[in-house]
């Protein structure tokens, strides 16, 4: 007769107990399995691609192709001596820059409106707001084409700038209001009891409790600005931002220079994105 027969004849409550726990907590575990493999399956898909690049960016062979020859930066000094790469690049942070500029402009008040007045309408201001996130670039892209086209400006670097300004801002609203609802009001009216003036109350007492959340959203909506890619088709004019510039290359045959710069734009969104978590993270705390 096994253990857990005589427990259940000799106390039926605990074999009966221990039967629950069985049922509770041994198909939980096989579904943690489960969902554990699913997750690393999933991250598997998406990055092995990544992986690769960056494998090929220092295979020594200009054929993007098995088995790798060698190892060589020589890729990597073609694309920083490339005239129109650097030109490109150069452009894509013309563009992210200003476009974090525009979205802190637009973003930081709309955010402190919400959070700190009623007016008619507000409710279907922030659902607004929020629409441009949630629309596909595709059709912010022919939006905005043919509002630029209706007024008669020319497609350039400005309308990629307020193209992507339009797109981000709700990021920025989004996470600005989210730290400002946490945050105690209470220190705002004893930096006023104490007599500070309005300015000084919010330079010296409210914009360092959100210093962090506005530092890392604009990290996050550079980084989205500098990949983008639906938005700046419809909106470049004869300049090109670093993503056209790739996808106008690749048309013809990936090379070992696109490997390289790939790895460098990997490299350098992965540590901006980390970077604007950690931000946002310690602003919880």
């Amino acid at each position: 007769m096994t253990e857990s027969a005589t427990t259940l004849r000799t106390d039926p409550g605990n074999g009966l107990a221990d039967v629950r726990r069985w049922r509770r907590f041994g198909p939980v575990k096989l579904s943690d399995h489960a969902l554990m493999l699913a997750a690393g399956g999933g991250l598997l898909f998406l990055y092995t691609p990544i992986l690769v690049l960056i494998i090929f960016s220092f295979n020594d062979n200009r054929v993007t192709t098995l088995p790798l020859r060698g190892f060589t930066l020589v890729w990597y000094e073609r694309a920083l001596t490339n005239g129109d790469m650097l030109a490109a690049i150069l452009n894509s942070f013309y563009v992210g820059i200003s476009a974090v500029v525009l979205c802190l402009l637009i973003g930081v008040p709309s955010a402190f409106a919400l959070d700190r007045f009623d007016f008619p309408g507000k409710a279907l201001f922030r659902r607004f707001a929020l629409l441009p996130i949630t629309l596909p670039g595709l059709i912010t892209g022919i939006a905005m084409l043919n509002m630029f086209r209706a007024m008669g400006m020319d497609l350039s670097l400005m309308t990629v700038i307020l193209g992507h300004g339009t797109a981000l801002t709700a990021v920025v609203i989004t996470q600005v209001f989210a730290r400002l609802q946490r945050f105690n009001r209470n220190v705002e009216e004893a930096s006023s009891d104490l007599g500070a003036k309005p300015w000084q109350t919010f330079f010296f007492v409210t914009l360092p409790n959100i210093r962090s959340a506005i530092i890392g959203t604009s990290l996050l909506s550079f980084t989205l600005s500098f990949d983008e890619i639906p938005v700046t088709f419809f909106l470049i004019g004869r300049e090109n931002t670093l993503p056209m510039y790739i996808y106008s290359t690749i048309r013809r045959g990936i090379t070992p220079e696109i490997n390289a710069i790939g790895t460098l734009i990997v490299v350098g969104s992965l540590v901006l994105i980390l970077l604007s978590v950690y931000l946002l993270m310690k602003e919880d705390e």
